[in-house]
């Protein structure tokens, strides 16, 4: 592989891509590897708990990607690297897996619970929501840095988090910065919150925006 021409020689940062059974992981190798990052996709719960970034993807059911996340420990290896604030990044379902559950078809299904609340479907008389969209960030953003406001990103996905029910006011921890998109009804498609940085579009098929936000996460390991 190439030199990336995002990293120094020598620095170049390991980059544990979760295989856990979901998710197409090949193209988000691809598109890491473009941003600068050295990848290797694994299910090792060592090599994914001690690199220098986590990327957990996502398609599919909630029920079964919890249960495949769980079959590599893949929610211990989560938990403890924040706990360590060792950066992670989920996409798409890959996001939703991080809220404490997800409802599908009448089935609740816990999650990891790094952050409270339900993905629940959207209300939206077309389903699934797939194709561009925008996306409302905050000004201060470290994930949309340098990406215009008007830029589209890639989605597809039929459940949300519509919700931000984390309480900030008594913690000593900055608020989380959360970026909104309306389809049916607003909700969640990004989310910053110190070393866990989620979206529910797809970075990895966005295009140059995309490959701009994967630029943004590789520089902060």
């Amino acid at each position: 592989m190439s030199a990336p021409d995002t990293a120094a020689a020598g620095t170049v940062p390991n980059v544990a891509l979760l295989d856990y059974g979901s998710g197409n992981v090949r193209s988000a190798q691809r598109a890491l590897e473009r941003a600068g990052a050295r990848v290797e996709v694994t299910a090792d719960f060592d090599t994914a708990l001690t690199a220098d970034g986590l990327l957990v993807p996502g398609v599919g059911a909630y029920e079964a990607c919890m249960e495949g996340l769980r079959a590599v420990r893949g929610d211990r290896i989560i938990g403890r690297r924040l706990a360590g604030g060792r950066p992670v990044l989920g996409i798409c379902v890959g996001m939703q897996i991080l809220f404490e559950q997800g409802v599908e078809f009448g089935v609740e299904t816990a999650g990891c619970g790094e952050w409270p609340g339900a993905v629940t479907r959207l209300p939206a008389e077309v389903l699934p929501h797939m194709g561009w969209n925008t996306v409302d960030a905050p000004a201060d953003s470290q994930m949309f840095a340098g990406i215009a406001p008007e830029a589209r990103f890639y989605f597809v996905h039929s459940y949300a988090a519509q919700t931000w029910e984390m309480d900030n006011e008594d913690s000593p921890l900055r608020a989380p910065k959360l970026t909104w998109t309306t389809y049916g009804a607003p909700f969640l498609s990004a989310v910053e919150n110190g070393p866990l940085w989620a979206t529910q579009f797809h970075p990895e098929k966005s295009g140059d925006v995309g490959a701009a936000l994967l630029r943004n996460w590789v520089a902060t390991l």
